[in-house]
Formats: C-alpha cells, structure tokens, sequence
C-alpha cells in the first residue's frame, strides 16, 4: 500500500502540526487554513480547507483537522 503524498503530524507543545509534502517538510500549520496555503504552494492553486479537509492525499497522523492541541 502506498502512504498518500501529504502527512499532517501530531500537535506539538505550541499547538503546531508539521507538513510534509513528497518527503519534504513545508513547514509548521496552525489550523486548516496554514495546510491549504501549502498545498497552494506545493501547486495546488484551487485548494481551500474543505478539500484539505475531504482529501484522501492527506495522511492526518494524531488526530485529524480538528486536532490542533498537545
């Protein structure tokens, strides 16, 4: 089985989730909106957070997009 392209980690200390895209790190996300602007940069230009919240790209490691707290 193939692992989808995009993993949101678990909610670290400060309430942030890691994303990685293609085995690359973007960044730190804050809530669904921070994941939609990087899959907007990742090339995703049309992504808003119902698809960030719909896709099955997204492997939501801790909890999914609702869990933002430690």
């Amino acid at each position: 089985m193939v692992s989808p392209p995009v993993v949101i980690y678990p909610p670290d200390e400060d309430g942030g989730r890691r994303v990685r895209v293609d085995g690359t790190i973007l960044g730190r996300a804050y809530g669904v909106q921070d994941v939609a602007r990087f899959m907007q940069e990742a090339g995703l230009q049309e992504w808003d957070e119902m698809d960030v919240v719909r896709s099955p790209l997204i492997d939501w490691r801790g909890g999914g997009p609702d869990n933002w707290t430690h």
